[in-house]
């Protein structure tokens, strides 16, 4: 999981075609542009959402996907889920805001290769993109190291926090009830029922062991706060 870049740039000698998926304009802009400088490297079509995504690539070639994970009426990794199924050996590349430490393992095992949060040195990218590209994992050394920390326990499952222990859809919904969102507007984000939601809710406290529904909106709150 180490980088070398010189290393890197001999792993694909042909030009990479790329669909960036962001549904912030000039993020978007910003990664294509970014992208442009390297010659091996280009940028053949852009999305804003999962729906565009989904058509592009059923319609066109593409090398690799670079996809950030908050995307308006779908959650990222159901839609990297949804895109392997469909298309088993694309690479994908997240680019996050999200704390790799909840989000970065989640997204592996939903599909994608690498984990780059937004705010890495600029260099970083072509770089992941061209180990993604490769079929190498990419990580930031932190996470790299948790990862093998977590091998090396005996096989057994670590949580480094209790976040940890929800399932991917808990934690979206977790996510939901930080921002702020009522019962209702999290089911509707997410395409559920309300019934499902309350579920869901009650799962979390549970697994974070909280007493009531306060503790779960304070909780939640905080965590929003840490994750932004």
């Amino acid at each position: 999981m180490t980088r070398d870049t010189r290393e890197d740039k001999t792993l694909t000698s042909s030009v990479t075609r790329i669909l960036v998926v962001d549904d912030h304009p000039l993020v978007r802009h910003g990664l294509v542009q970014l992208l442009a400088r390297e010659p091996d490297q280009q940028v053949v079509a852009e999305a804003g959402n999962a729906d565009d995504a989904m058509r592009i690539l059923a319609e066109d070639e593409v090398d690799l996907l670079v996809l950030d994970l908050s995307l308006d009426g779908i959650d990222g990794l159901e839609l990297i889920k949804n895109i392997k199924a469909l298309h088993e050996s694309l690479p994908i590349l997240v680019v996050s805001t999200h704390d790799e430490r909840y989000y970065a393992q989640r997204a592996l095992h939903a599909g994608a290769l690498g984990y780059l949060s937004k705010d890495a040195a600029i260099e970083c990218v072509a770089d992941a993109v061209r180990r993604v590209r490769a079929g190498k994992v990419y990580l930031s050394e932190e996470m790299s190291e948790r990862l093998l920390h977590q091998m090396i326990e005996n096989g057994e499952e670590v949580h480094a926090s209790p976040i940890d222990r929800l399932s991917d859809r808990e934690l979206e919904v977790f996510r939901g009830i930080g921002r702020g969102l009522a019962t209702r507007q999290v089911a509707t984000s997410l395409n559920l029922s309300v019934k499902t939601i309350e579920t869901y809710r009650e799962n979390i406290k549970a697994k974070l062991g909280l007493q009531n529904a306060n503790e779960l909106v304070r909780h939640a709150v905080q965590w929003s706060l840490e994750d932004a």
